[in-house]
Formats: C-alpha cells, sequence, structure tokens
C-alpha cells in the first residue's frame, strides 16, 4: 500500500473519558466497553486542557457530587466535591456540543449534562423514596421504566429493565434540550437524551459494572456507532469542500 493510500484510510476512533484524577475500576469498565466496541481511549483528568475536535466522541463518567453552586444551590448534604473536575467536564461538553460530536453521561456525567442545560438537582433522593430501596445496588435489581420511542428503548429487549444504583442524588428540574427517557419506581429520572440532533444520553445508573448484559453492553456499542456516523459524515463533508475548491480553481 503506498504512502497517500495510507493517508486517505479512515482513522480510527477515539473517545475521550472525563474522570477523576486517579481512574476507579468504573473508568477501566468504560474503557473496556468501548474498546469491546472498537474505538480508542483517551483519559482526561481534571486540568487537562484537551482540544475535543481531535475526539470522535466524549464520556462524562461518574464520581464525586457536582458541586450546587453550578445549580444555583448551597451544599445540603456532607459530601466530597471537585470543583476542578466540574470546570474540566463543563469546557468538554462545551466544546462536545459546539461541534456536536457524541454524548455519553454516566451516573455524575449525567447529572452534569442536565446542569449545563440549566437543570437542577435534589441532593439526596434517600429519605425520598417509598417504592424503591435505600440501599446501594451494584446488581441490576433496581426496576428502570423506559419510554417508548427512546433511543435507550431500542437498545433493550422490553421497556422494563434492572439497573443497578449507587447514586444519592437525582435530576431535579430538566434541563433545556433534554427529554427523559428513563424513571424508576418512585419516578425519580433515570435517563435522559437530548431532543436535538445530537447523540447525547445520559444514564443514572452504571452501565460499566452491567457489560455482561447484552442490553447494557449496546449503550457502548451504539456510542460508538453514533460516532463513527459522525465522523464519517464529518469526513464526507471536508470531502466534498475539498472537491468543491477543486473544482473552483480549476475555472
Amino acid at each position: 500500500m503506498s504512502d497517500r493510500e495510507t493517508e486517505m484510510e479512515i482513522p480510527g476512533l477515539t473517545i475521550g473519558i472525563s474522570g477523576p484524577a486517579r481512574r476507579s475500576l468504573a473508568q477501566r469498565l468504560i474503557s473496556l466497553g468501548l474498546r469491546l466496541s472498537g474505538a480508542r481511549t483517551h483519559y482526561i483528568r481534571p486540568g487537562s486542557r484537551i482540544n475535543v475536535a481531535l475526539l470522535d466522541g466524549l464520556v462524562l463518567s461518574g464520581g464525586t457530587h457536582v458541586h450546587p453552586e453550578r445549580y444555583g444551590q448551597q451544599p445540603q448534604v456532607t459530601a466530597k466535591y471537585n470543583t476542578k473536575r466540574d470546570d474540566t467536564d463543563y469546557h468538554l461538553l462545551e466544546q462536545a456540543e459546539a461541534i456536536g460530536i457524541p454524548v455519553l453521561g454516566i451516573c455524575r456525567g449525567a447529572q452534569f449534562i442536565n446542569i449545563f442545560h440549566g437543570g437542577s438537582l435534589c441532593q439526596n433522593v434517600t429519605p425520598l423514596r417509598v417504592k424503591t430501596r435505600h440501599r446501594p445496588l451494584l446488581l441490576p435489581l433496581q426496576t428502570v421504566r423506559l419510554v417508548l420511542g427512546s433511543r435507550l428503548a431500542a437498545l433493550m429487549p422490553s421497556l422494563k429493565i434492572g439497573a443497578n444504583r449507587i447514586h444519592s442524588q437525582a435530576i431535579k428540574r430538566l434541563g433545556r434540550g433534554l427529554r427523559v427517557t428513563a424513571v424508576d419506581n418512585d419516578l425519580f429520572v433515570q435517563a435522559v437524551e437530548s431532543t436535538g440532533k445530537q447523540w447525547l444520553m445520559g444514564v443514572q445508573w452504571h452501565p460499566e459494572y452491567l457489560l455482561y448484559h447484552p442490553g447494557h453492553r449496546r449503550i457502548f456499542s451504539r456510542f460508538v456507532d453514533a460516532a463513527c456516523e459522525r465522523k464519517l459524515q464529518r469526513l464526507e463533508n471536508e470531502s466534498a469542500q475539498w472537491t468543491d475548491e477543486g473544482d473552483l480553481s480549476c475555472h
């Protein structure tokens, strides 16, 4: 194969994973889920300066609570905050939405997407639970009901699925340009999606711990598919632009 042919090959997909300074098992499993679907991953720590235009997709992973000042409140619970990570995730999401690459938010990431769009959080849902268990669940023992016609519902075998639960906060006021696509038995929001053209999804549970489940694994594979489709579209547009410019230069 010539050098020219090599240059014309479609580059591989690179997905950025935003997370804490030290990668936990969750971030490693997210990377695994993406790599199983054919993508490369790049880990982004708080404070990192990344040109998101070089990425094909962005994952905002779980971790510490988003500081309530981001949605106009003061802390009402004792929690760890990482404002440096909040700043990093804000700039990453701002760039990702500006250029339209796919975004997947997991737990804190889903909450951050909602906050970015002007929404708010309930800082402690535990005492408000009536029909669901109070304790954290790593296994898919929480019932989640999906909205028919949503991207998420298309990935799952039915509109009622099992999911895990490690969070104590949840979306309260829904952000602009988002729609709720899943709730639990207490009707707390469990997933959101963009109402626009961008592939943007946030899930409140942790699908990276459920890679053995085909439906939850498809969250990662469909995200990678969306990143691939977006990249091919961009390359086609760039190719058409170069062709148009070439045609104009010949006249």
